[in-house]
């Protein structure tokens, strides 16, 4: 039902193509007049790229006014011709991206065989648009520190990565920015943003705010527009700017180059409190230690025209341009320090942790034995039972030290894996051993330009970002949470545009982006633990938590990993048109624009058994609700007894959401006079809510009878067995515009934006709405309870498991797509 859908709204956008997107080109406009200033209809208007040699036409309407719309960022030669009237002619045209730019036209009288050559000495001031927007270009982006360094020289955490282009941000008015973190403009929330990539979508619809992962490299980038306010009806669904990038193109000569952005630890400083003796090297004792970090941003580009000896020549016609750039970080790590148990820890002795007797209400604390309670005291959770006075007590183990023959014999082979301590203290007790960490991202890119005649232009765009790193952390696999990273990202962009006549001009494009993020993850056979194969990922190590105390220590490192995915994607296809026609004082533009976007993702979510300790399992059950300064338990020895607080278990599931946006809209630029201009328009959002393929989405019916709780009211239901839309679509999300741009003086040196609208922006994250469909569950106990089930039991709900349980039952969510 839903492709049915899907492919209706593809039939009806390329139905209305004549009645017609964000585009990533820029405008000029303007009047022709002759000496006298009066009007000029019918004068031939051309703009040529100087680069290239492309030619694109228009004519002035009329009330003398011309418009050249979708013209690809660069430098034009604007020129204006009439029988009877000298040529005019402008050269050095910068024409901008999402902007447009006023060029008026003077004719003087004589013959056309002459003419008037005037040179734009300095970029004009946009006196044609009341939108507030910044572009800024490649020698800009060269110029800015994009590449982003190590916070913390010498921590696993803190690898950098490719130079953004999102740093020009740090140039923007109002804007701040931080590396997959954070994008605000104007104050609007974070992850609201729009990206274009030569007029198409490329916003990370999982991480809108994670945009290195499917950048576009710096060297490839033509132009950066963004637009923060005011922008006009045809750019919509941004709540928090608008960032519209143009990609290089060739030219009619042979261009290239070659870069290098490098950092080497021979110029870093060296860290603080350290000293190289402490690593062996007497002969620089006193010298503070360089971690090895090796840092390069490398790559190099080449351009010109297609050219294929006797069998082609695309001087003029045919172009490429193609750039490679590589960033490659590798850091040597040896001052890594964490938490494992100490030797007495590992052999159940507790001592060292015990701190002295707690205080309640200012008095020592004793529990109703009359019995002193002390932070930290182990107490045998076998021996709980109530006091006189109804409340629960429990023993405590002699001298803190647990009796070895009660220790889980599972927790005693994870605990054989965790490295021993390299001094006596209780925390910060062990030196991780150097190991070495990098990260590599490659970003290939290709763009092709052909003009079939001054009517007719074609561009094809390609880039893949690459990235891969160890994400090491010092710790052995597989118990550690470290999750290696292997990303392969694609945007491809054609585009198509069409001069129809001296007056209207189509454009269609089409695209198509991959975000693709794979979770690495190494095997382990679950058996080696002791357990039967009973977790549904049984070849993955379990996830382990609360097993360290900030104070006296523990285990400070993750266990496994919980709530991971094999892999996430964003998969998006993109369409968009639009028409511009010139008519009198009068520049309408119509279009519209579809995304289709599916969100696969393969849920490891809980699969392979997830056990939370604390310290309630070996603690006196009495202190529950009192008002002690302190705690007694130990999170580690409750993991040693194999006790847990807490386990979920679930199925992996493949799971596939997705949604769609049509957009629709038209404006116009009225030209008043001279020195006003009035833009108005109006465009229509519909954007779907996330709906998953098979009907899986869950929610809860307070009113439904659970059936496995003797039907009391109360049930999980899911879009498919319900029948039933747990989101409502908002249809009527019609966006109004309006903006004016009044040039003061006659000088064009002040001009007055206003503008006012309604913009309709895109929910951040909608993509991690939910990573999972199957249900799962939870074992937990009351506060200071026990578990009857252990560490060592494994699934208490598998098949043949020693309490008699049944087996839980959960649907086969792996279908594939």
């Amino acid at each position: 039902m839903r492709t049915r859908s899907v492919l209706a709204l593809v039939c009806f956008f390329f139905s209305i193509l004549s009645a017609l997107a964000q585009t990533d080109r820029g405008t000029l406009t303007g009047t022709v007049s002759d000496a006298t200033g009066a009007v000029v209809p019918g004068v031939s208007i051309e703009a040529r790229n100087a680069q290239t040699g492309a030619v694109y036409q228009a004519g002035s309407s009329e009330t003398g006014n011309y418009t050249l719309a979708q013209l690809p960022a660069g430098t034009y030669e604007v020129s204006g011709t009439l029988p009877g009237f000298r040529r005019f002619v402008r050269t050095g045209v910068i024409v901008s991206v999402a902007t447009v730019l006023r060029i008026d036209v003077t004719l003087e009288v004589g013959a056309s065989g002459e003419s008037v050559t005037v040179e734009a000495a300095s970029p004009l001031l946009k006196t044609e648009s009341g939108e507030v927007s910044h572009n800024l270009t490649t020698e800009q982006l060269d110029s800015l520190p994009v590449l982003t360094l190590s916070p913390s020289v010498g921590q696993a955490s803190t690898l950098g990565n490719v130079r953004n282009p999102l740093q020009v941000l740090n140039l923007v008015p109002g804007a701040s920015f931080a590396n997959d973190n954070q994008l605000r403009v104007n104050g609007m929330p974070s992850a609201t943003q729009s990206i274009r990539i030569e007029g198409q979508d490329a916003t990370n619809g999982r991480h809108r705010q994670y945009n290195q992962g499917v950048q576009a490299s710096v060297e490839a980038i033509q132009e950066v527009a963004v637009q923060t306010s005011n922008y006009s009806a045809e750019f919509g669904q941004a709540g928090g700017g608008y960032f519209n990038y143009t990609m290089r193109s060739g030219t009619n000569q042979f261009h290239g180059g070659v870069y290098d952005y490098f950092v080497n630890e021979a110029l870093n400083a060296g860290m603080p409190f350290t000293d190289r003796i402490s690593t062996g090297d007497t002969g620089r004792a006193g010298e503070h230690i360089r971690n090895t970090q090796r840092k390069h941003d490398y790559g190099f580009n080449i351009g010109g025209p297609i050219w294929l000896g006797k069998l082609y020549n695309g001087h003029g016609k045919s172009f490429f341009f193609f750039n490679f750039e590589q960033f490659r970080e590798t850091q040597f790590i040896n001052t890594g320090i964490a938490t494992v148990p100490t030797l007495a820890y590992r052999r159940g002795d507790f001592s060292q942790a015990l701190l002295p007797q707690l205080v309640m209400n200012g008095q020592p604390a004793v529990d109703p034995l009359g019995r002193p309670v002390l932070g930290n005291a182990i107490y045998d959770p076998r021996t709980t039972r109530l006091a006189s006075d109804g409340s629960r007590v429990r023993d405590q183990f002699p001298n803190n030290v647990i009796d070895p023959a009660l220790m889980d014999p599972v927790a005693l082979k994870i605990q054989a894996m965790i490295p021993l301590p390299t001094n006596n203290d209780l925390v910060n007790n062990y030196q991780i051993p150097g190991y070495t960490n990098f990260r590599h991202t490659t970003i290939p890119s290709f763009k092709i330009d052909h003009n079939f005649n001054d009517k007719n232009h074609l561009s094809w765009y390609f880039h893949q970002t690459h990235t891969v790193s160890p994400n090491a952390n010092g710790f052995p696999q597989p118990f550690t949470e470290a999750i290696a990273q292997d990303e392969m990202n694609y945007t491809m962009r054609l585009n198509y545009d069409r001069t129809i006549s001296r007056s209207t001009l189509l454009h269609v494009g089409v695209g198509y982006f991959q975000y693709n993020w794979p979770q690495v993850l190494q095997d382990f056979d679950q058996s080696s633990l002791g357990w039967a194969k009973n977790y549904d990922l049984h070849n993955m190590f379990p996830n382990i938590g609360g097993i360290f105390n900030a104070g006296r220590g523990g285990f400070s490192p993750g266990m496994g990993f919980n709530l991971l995915d094999k892999y996430l994607k964003d998969i998006k296809p993109t369409a968009n048109t639009n028409l511009s026609m010139v008519k009198g004082n009068h520049s309408y533009k119509m279009g519209a624009e579809l995304i289709v976007e599916g969100f696969p993702t393969l849920s490891y979510s809980r699969a392979t058994g997830v056990y939370t300790f604390s310290g309630q399992q070996s603690s006196l059950p009495w202190e529950d609700g009192q008002s002690l300064n302190g705690t007694t338990g130990f999170g580690y020895a409750s993991f040693l007894l194999g006790y847990p607080n807490a386990m979920n278990a679930a199925l992996a599931t493949n799971v596939r959401l997705g949604n769609h946006s049509f957009a629709t809209y038209i404006q116009d630029s009225w030209k008043v006079t001279r020195k006003l201009t009035l833009e108005y328009g109006l465009r229509y959002d519909f954007v779907t809510l996330l709906k998953e393929q098979y009907g899986r989405m869950q929610s809860a019916d307070f009113k439904a009878p659970n059936p496995v709780a003797g039907n009391l009211p109360g049930s999980v239901i899911y879009e498919a067995t319900c029948k039933c839309s747990f989101n409502k679509n908002y249809p009527w999300a019609f966006g109004p515009r309006f903006a004016l741009a009044y040039q003061i003086g006659s000088d064009a040196k002040t001009v007055l934006r206003l503008g006012s609208g309604v913009i309709y922006g895109a929910a951040p994250n909608l993509g991690n709405l939910t990573r999972s469909v199957a249900d799962f569950y939870t074992l937990g106990v009351p506060g200071y309870g026990l578990n009857k089930y252990a560490l060592s039991d494994g699934n208490p709900f598998a098949a043949g498991n020693r309490f008699g349980n049944p087996e839980i039952f959960f649907p086969d969510f792996r279908q594939k797509y």
